[in-house]
């Protein structure tokens, strides 16, 4: 979301500049995305693995993050033209793409989070802690 605030593109003419967020235009497909992610966040039973049909979910908002900001950084590249070097995309553009792969990437399986599990066993007045990791499975099953 604080990549929709911060400026997708900024124009610079004879010494004036003028900046705008994403949140025009295809930043709001990118706004319905981070919406979608965030619903999906707070659904489902967190106990259990993930199912399938809840990962198309994700995968699907994720996408539309991805989409939206592709489709704006597209549609400044095909009307800026000749006069590309006035018109020079933002931060936010590249932070909300980058933010939207890696989700898609996580949520793929090409990206593996390792969850950590900690035991603390009491013998006598000795504390002892066990950490266990073992690799978590987030592929898509088709």
């Amino acid at each position: 979301m604080v990549a929709l605030l911060l400026p997708w593109i900024s124009i610079e003419f004879l010494g004036a500049s003028q900046s705008w967020n994403g949140l025009r235009r295809w930043g709001i497909l990118s706004l319905v995305g981070i919406g979608g992610v965030v619903a999906l966040t707070f659904t489902g039973n967190k106990s259990e693995d993930y199912n399938a049909e809840y990962k198309k979910y994700v995968m699907i908002s994720f996408g539309a993050v991805a989409a939206g900001a592709l489709l704006f950084f597209l549609r400044k590249s095909s009307f800026t033209g000749g006069i590309s070097e006035l018109a020079k995309t933002g931060i936010g553009l590249w932070l909300c793409l980058i933010a939207a792969l890696a989700g898609i990437a996580l949520n793929y399986g090409l990206i593996k989070i390792e969850n950590k599990t900690t035991t603390s066993s009491t013998i006598g007045t000795t504390k002892i802690t066990t950490t266990t990791t073992t690799p978590t499975d987030t592929t898509v099953q088709p």
